[in-house]
């Protein structure tokens, strides 16, 4: 017999849940966006989209392990429709700062709820995913600039991501633990 979590499950651990599966699906469209840029020979914009992708994992991780932490049962979802077919590298780029747009929306959602349902442990949890959204949502709106200042010259979108660091890479040292640990 399975042992069960005996915590209820508030609407704050119901979004919690939801998001779990969006940022798991949020992991493998950066994959596919990832191999996109791979099957294009542009080097750097895949590995950037790569290590974007681990770093959604990881916070789908992190969400998990907030989850066990506090005595509340997890379901791992499997992944919604992912993207893969693209006309130009804008579109690619475009997609990736609407879904991080769509993500501070639904962590703004989750703050919301923490905090309607006086759960200040959970608002607090959330504070560091609205930071962290903060910065996506630059990253991939700077990324989006660059792209369309190269006018189809995607060299110097090349060089631009092998000569500047975007984003922290994940390695915030105040994220907090992944199931798991952090890839």
């Amino acid at each position: 017999m399975a042992l069960t979590k005996k915590q209820p499950r508030s609407k704050f651990y119901e979004l919690l849940q939801a998001q779990i599966h969006n940022e798991f699906n949020a992991s493998q469209q950066y994959i596919a966006l990832a191999v996109w840029f791979d099957a294009e020979d542009l080097p750097q914009l895949a590995k950037h989209f790569y290590k974007q992708s681990v770093e959604e994992r990881n916070h789908a991780m992190a969400l998990v392990q907030y989850m066990l932490d506090t005595d509340h049962h997890v379901e791992i979802p499997g992944t919604g429709d992912v993207r893969n077919d693209f006309s130009d590298v804008r579109e690619l780029i475009e997609l990736a700062l609407q879904q991080e747009k769509d993500v501070a929306t639904d962590i703004q959602q989750l703050a919301k709820a923490a905090r309607a349902e006086e759960d200040y442990i959970g608002e607090q949890f959330t504070q560091w995913f609205l930071k962290e959204q903060v910065e996506e949502i630059s990253q991939m709106s700077t990324l989006l600039n660059i792209v369309k200042r190269a006018d189809g010259n995607l060299f110097e979108v090349e060089n631009h991501l092998h000569r500047e660091s975007v984003g922290d890479g994940g390695a915030d040292a105040g994220m907090p633990p992944v199931a798991g640990g952090a890839l």
